[in-house]
């Protein structure tokens, strides 16, 4: 029998993610957290019943992240209306309803965590009008109210291309915005098939060109089966938006069900993206376990590590 369209997508699919490679290496050991301040965190975030993107999609620096007595908050729920291949948190039982109460407990864990610059993050909500940005405002106002000495950095989904909802999320004046751009447009189909890379660009974009401009930055992961000129396109294109910082890590595959990783990126390929962006004028952090929200108060700062 000759090939069939289906046998064709098959073949394709197969051949745009590598086979999965040998074990992890020794540059992804991960350190055992600092008991004591660990369990702080954690307590406090389980107290004002809050969430973060540490526990829902597993992050590995959660040990580091609550011993250093910070975390990334997840808003809006434990499920998330997209179905991206690559992460853990939820995607199945229906969006949750927006708790108008969460901001308020989101500024009092802050204030008593004593963070001095907070990350708020979301799960994608398609179901919601403005795709979820009145709670994103909703926090920041609290956050400012709460810990005015605090800076503010939001990571936002791509609101379905609403301008107007990033408009209203940038109006709040966060100090840094955050979208992820995740991986190379080859492997959206793949990795994360209701997503669109040519949106997220003009997301950034309009971030880049808004009157309160904040520090703009746009994420990567690498180890999904994208070739070395590919990356390189991204950093182009993200350096085109005006975008300040690309962060850059390695994907770990978070639980079964989610893509295997295609390869483990040593970490003298991510020196050599960081030397890359330079180049193109762009800042470029990059590292096995660099995640969009990873040591982000360093970056703000202008550093590159804490």
């Amino acid at each position: 029998m000759g090939e069939t369209p289906a046998s064709r997508d098959t073949s394709r699919r197969q051949r745009s993610i590598p086979p999965r490679p040998a074990r992890k290496p020794v540059w992804l050991k991960i350190r055992p957290p600092a008991a004591g301040a660990f369990r702080v965190t954690g307590a406090v975030i389980d107290d004002l019943r809050l969430r973060t993107v540490c526990d829902e999609a597993r992050c590995p620096n959660k040990g580091e992240c609550f011993s250093a007595g910070t975390a990334t908050f997840l808003i809006l729920g434990d499920v998330c209306t997209r179905s991206c291949r690559f992460c853990a948190v939820e995607q199945e039982g229906g969006p949750r309803t927006v708790d108008a109460d969460e901001p308020r407990r989101l500024a009092a864990a802050a204030s008593r965590l004593g963070l001095r610059h907070v990350v708020v993050t979301s799960v994608t909500r398609d179901d919601l009008d403005d795709g979820g940005a009145g709670q994103f405002v909703a926090a920041i106002v609290a956050l400012r109210a709460a810990v005015p000495a605090a800076t503010v950095e939001v990571l936002v989904p791509d609101f379905g291309g609403d301008g107007a909802a990033l408009d209203r999320v940038l109006a709040a004046r966060p100090d840094v915005l955050d979208h992820n751009l995740e991986t190379v447009p080859r492997l959206y189909p793949v990795a994360r098939p209701r997503a669109d890379y040519g949106r997220s660009l003009d997301l950034l974009r309009r971030a880049t060109a808004a009157r309160s401009r904040p520090l703009v930055k746009a994420g990567l992961m690498l180890g999904l089966g994208e070739a070395v000129d590919e990356v390189s396109s991204v950093l182009r294109d993200a350096a085109a938006t005006g975008v300040d910082v690309v962060t850059a890590g390695q994907y770990l595959r978070p639980r079964e069900g989610c893509l295997e990783v295609a390869r483990y990126v040593p970490p003298e390929e991510f020196a050599a993206l960081e030397a890359e962006g330079a180049g193109l004028g762009l800042r470029v952090v990059a590292g096995p376990f660099v995640r969009s929200s990873y040591h982000a108060a360093a970056v703000l700062d202008g550093r590159s590590r804490p």
